[in-house]
């Protein structure tokens, strides 16, 4: 006996209009990814709140979801990057803290220490220094690339940018960073 084929993001978000309990299975498959992008902008608990506002409000606008554009990845980052901004003060705080104190503090549970690992090994003091220098912009770019995993041209979707943009803010944020690296590469 074969297994079902699985069925596309925008057969399920199509599919949720009508029966909204198959929207657990885009939840399913992508908390995942939301989650470490998230965890690695904010922390591991401020991580929990903002993935679940991303899900809430993608369910609440999924009928402006373009089916056509098949893969409900960048719809999601892009949710969860503009709420991402709306805590970029905190985020800002959070990496000069991160400087000052050399490493994350210890989070709760398994799946927190887990993604603070995962966090904390990327950002270490400089590398924290030097992200909360970039512009936000700039920051989203980067971040979305590592953090995230996504192609350019992912990134430009998720940001509704040019793809042309998301090359030159990348090339641009690079610059920054090994500059503001440079002397603490020989440490």
């Amino acid at each position: 006996m074969t297994a079902a084929p699985e069925i596309d993001d925008a057969a399920l978000v199509t599919a949720s209009l009508d029966h909204p309990d198959r929207f657990t299975d885009v939840y399913d498959r992508h908390f995942p990814v939301i989650h470490r992008y998230v965890a690695g902008r904010l922390g591991a608990q401020a991580a929990e709140d903002v993935v679940a506002e991303t899900f809430l409000a993608a369910f609440r606008r999924r009928a402006a979801f373009d089916p056509a554009k098949g893969d409900v990845r960048p719809w999601l980052f892009g949710i969860a990057t503009n709420l991402v901004a709306q805590h970029r003060r905190a985020e800002t705080r959070r990496y000069r803290a991160l400087a000052r104190l050399g490493a994350e503090p210890d989070a709760g549970g398994h799946e927190d220490r887990v993604a603070t690992a995962v966090s904390a090994a990327r950002m270490r003091p400089g590398l924290a220094r030097a992200l909360a220098g970039l512009s936000r912009k700039e920051r989203d770019v980067v971040l979305l690339v590592a953090l995230a995993d996504l192609s350019h041209q992912e990134v430009a979707a998720v940001l509704g940018i040019p793809f042309g943009t998301v090359g030159s803010r990348l090339s641009r944020a690079r610059k920054k960073l090994r500059a503001a690296l440079a002397p603490t590469q020989g440490d």
